[in-house]
């Protein structure tokens, strides 16, 4: 009877201490297969059909804007003629406060003028003066045509854009991504997944992966007197594995990486790993958890997942293999049970009746 109460003590205690700790645990976790179905879900950009044709329509909208009347600024830098009056006219920068100096008129402003209507303004200042005055104004040097670029970019700055510059251009510029040392490497740490560009106030939908990376001529759009681009910063460039895998470790992230190319630059999972692989996203205060059934990509009945960069790859034990673990654990402490058990029965052979 002894013996049967230690068994069944023993047996209450592997059902229960490790019940916290099965795979069970996920199984309201989501699982991705990259098939269209959860393609969203792993994009993760919160776009459904109605909202992608609102950007695509917002898009065609900017591509097909007209490039606005220039205006004259402070810093440019002009030519002023008066014909038949070479005395008067001029090369001169427009000066901070907007304004040039003119003789017989003395500063006029020119700032927030057209050509056009500043040369009708020096006209119709000059008419006291000079007799059917003709006045020109040409361009030498744009200094107030302007874009700002901020954030992880090697040179941020303010720079000078023509109707030709667009965001890739503006991101070559800046000496595109910035860098930093990463386990003795240096690694690019602009984020375009989250970078971002302001219009008037408003942020427009653009895609700096596909602009900059891809050309996307939709989304590489000219950019504006005024726009201002931030680009974010990733927080980690690195993948975290861990877990039932032979070389746990942190790499690198390099765009394109898959899960299967870390699990095998991880040496691939011991035998005690459980059938699906957890996905850690948005890092560890705020995570978000997908499961991957690996066998399923290997086999081809689903793609290989894209992994992101600060993403953790965790290879969890098998349910079996964690019971396997903890019998191994307690085995002594069941033996010597049984010893004693068997001792008890010799010594009191009607014990175990």
């Amino acid at each position: 009877m002894t013996k049967r109460l230690l068994f069944a003590a023993v047996a209450s205690v592997l059902a229960g201490c490790y019940p916290g700790r099965f795979t069970s645990n996920y199984d309201s976790v989501f699982e991705i297969s990259n098939t269209d179905d959860d393609s969203a879900v792993l994009d993760e950009t919160g776009h459904n059909e109605e909202s992608e044709r609102r950007i695509k329509k917002r898009l065609m909208e900017l591509q097909m804007e007209e490039e606005p009347v220039y205006q004259m600024n402070a810093g440019d830098m002009i030519e002023i003629r008066v014909y038949g009056h070479d005395d008067i006219s001029m090369k001169t920068k427009v000066g901070p406060d907007g304004t040039v100096g003119i003789a017989f008129i003395g500063q006029i402003k020119l700032s927030g003028c057209s050509i056009a209507e500043g040369a009708d303004r020096i006209r119709d200042g000059l008419a006291p003066y000079v007799k059917n005055p003709v006045v020109s104004i040409t361009l030498i040097e744009v200094h107030s045509e302007t874009a700002t670029i901020a954030g992880a970019c090697a040179n941020p700055g303010v720079y000078g854009i023509s109707n030709g510059t667009k965001i890739a251009d503006l991101y070559a510029m800046a000496g595109s991504s910035a860098e930093r040392l990463f386990n003795g490497v240096d690694v690019d740490v602009a984020d375009l997944d989250h970078s971002m560009i302001i219009r008037n106030g408003e942020i427009l939908p653009i895609d700096f992966r596909k602009a900059i990376e891809q050309g996307d001529v939709l989304h590489n759009i000219r950019m504006r007197k005024g726009d201002y681009v931030f680009i974010a910063q990733r927080m980690e460039a690195s993948v975290t594995i861990c877990g039932e895998i032979r070389h746990p470790h942190k790499r690198l992230y390099e765009p394109g990486m898959g899960l299967i190319e870390t699990l095998t630059a991880a040496g691939w999972m011991l035998e005690t790993h459980w059938k699906h692989v957890i996905i850690i996203r948005d890092g560890l205060s705020n995570p978000k958890l997908y499961k991957v059934d690996v066998d399923g990509i290997v086999t081809g009945r689903c793609r290989n997942i894209p992994l992101r960069a600060g993403d953790i790859v965790y290879v969890p034990k098998d349910d079996i293999s964690e019971y396997n673990v903890f019998v191994r654990k307690i085995m002594p402490t069941v033996q010597i049970i049984n010893l004693l058990g068997s001792r008890n029965s010799v010594l009191n052979p009607s014990s175990d009746k």
